[in-house]
């Protein structure tokens, strides 16, 4: 009995250091997976095996189809941004001042990139993990291995294509719409003219600043194409697997562009583009 009583006590000891060991191992498969992936994503695209056709059905996915939905926050975050600088540098100058330069460059270095990118997340990254997810769980994965169509050629390279050229080109649009929004308060709620707000932005922004925030959303978007790609490629359990592995997806994309956010504007900086 008593011998019973120690063996139950040891397994029950050792069941933490086993859930440890078995997070760890997957987490270091599901990094080997990703890795693997971005290779042979990389590897089909250079050898320049890419299905034009699927190519530009994404790229309207992600490209026209997200453009409302950025539109929209990236002009009302301008308003907001332009409403703060307004109402601070009031207090401590007793009028509004340097609204254009702070609005412009919070914009075009931060606030553009990485907002266009959660927002392509929510809506792009999460439908196509829903997918590919989706295909795995009802083994049309497999029936394309079983036709020689390999999956990440036909899967996961116009998704990735279509995402690093359509992300750049959102942030650059959400950056001038951003700014077009802070023009709108500034004008009507500061009465500052157009011209000072403006020429506040011109003056002290060139070409390195508008580089800054666009080289920042080509590492986003392959980012978040990886991250759901993997998600789902790797999914399982049927219509709950799915769900999961979506919301995985978005969550580990969004923890990741802000972690490496961090990385590339010290990086950036220290190449002297900002």
């Amino acid at each position: 009995m008593i011998n019973k009583t120690k063996i139950i006590i040891k397994k029950n000891a050792s069941k933490p250091f086993s859930m440890i060991g078995f997070t760890i191992k997957d987490y270091v498969k599901g990094v080997g997976h990703a890795a693997q992936l971005t290779g042979e994503t990389f590897w089909y695209i250079f050898k320049g095996q890419i299905n034009i056709k699927n190519t530009i059905l994404q790229m309207v996915e992600v490209g026209y189809r997200s453009f409302p939905i950025i539109a929209l926050t990236s002009f009302f975050t301008g308003m907001v941004l332009a409403l703060q600088v307004g109402s601070a540098t009031s207090g401590l100058f007793n009028e509004p001042v340097y609204i254009g330069m702070i609005t412009g460059f919070a914009l075009v270095k931060e606030l553009g990139p990485v907002l266009t990118a959660i927002v392509v997340i929510g809506r792009v990254g999460a439908a196509i993990t829903a997918e590919i997810g989706t295909m795995k769980v009802t083994e049309q994965i497999d029936a394309l291995y079983t036709l020689g169509t390999n999956p990440v050629k036909y899967l996961a390279v116009p998704r990735f294509a279509a995402c690093i050229l359509m992300l750049p080109l959102l942030t650059a649009i959400a950056n001038i719409i951003g700014i077009y929004g802070g023009l709108v308060v500034t004008t009507m709620t500061w009465n500052v003219p157009s011209t000072i707000y403006m020429g506040d932005i011109l003056d002290v922004m060139d070409v390195t600043t508008f580089w800054h925030g666009f080289i920042k959303s080509f590492f986003f978007a392959a980012i978040l194409v990886i991250v759901a790609c993997h998600k789902g490629f790797k999914c399982s359990g049927g219509a709950e697997g799915v769900g999961k592995a979506t919301t995985s997806s978005v969550m580990v994309s969004m923890i990741l562009i802000l972690i490496s956010d961090y990385f590339l504007t010290d990086l950036l900086v220290s190449l002297k583009i900002s």
